[in-house]
């Protein structure tokens, strides 16, 4: 055996505390997390024509519209840079997600894509 092992599982944090390890893996996604649902992403398409912002959680927050868009009254044309800001602005919130929680996540095998 080497000198100064004891054997077995010891308190005080590191590998010899697998619990405590846990229990702060937990509270670290957590913080993540509510930073998440407070930090915001902007994705603007059409030459700023629609702007959209939703939260690290991917919840929507603002949508605007410049009154430019309405002059043409080309409805289809709305419709598309609507969908395409949202979805660029989904992205961006599940990039930042990766990024606040991969680190944290990376650690657990398999359980990382479910955050």
């Amino acid at each position: 055996m080497a000198k100064g092992y004891k054997g077995g599982f010891q308190r005080g944090g590191g590998f010899s505390d697998p619990m405590g390890m846990m229990q702060q893996l937990q509270k670290q996604l957590n913080e993540a997390q509510q930073s998440l649902e407070e930090e915001l992403v902007t994705a603007t398409v059409g030459g700023g024509a629609v702007k959209v912002t939703m939260t690290g959680s991917q919840v929507c927050k603002s949508i605007e519209i410049n009154p430019s868009v309405f002059e043409d009254g080309d409805v289809e044309m709305l419709q598309d840079l609507l969908l395409a800001a949202f979805q660029q602005a989904q992205e961006k919130a599940k990039a930042l997600t990766a990024e606040r929680l991969g680190p944290l996540t990376a650690g657990l095998g398999g359980l990382s894509g479910l955050f």
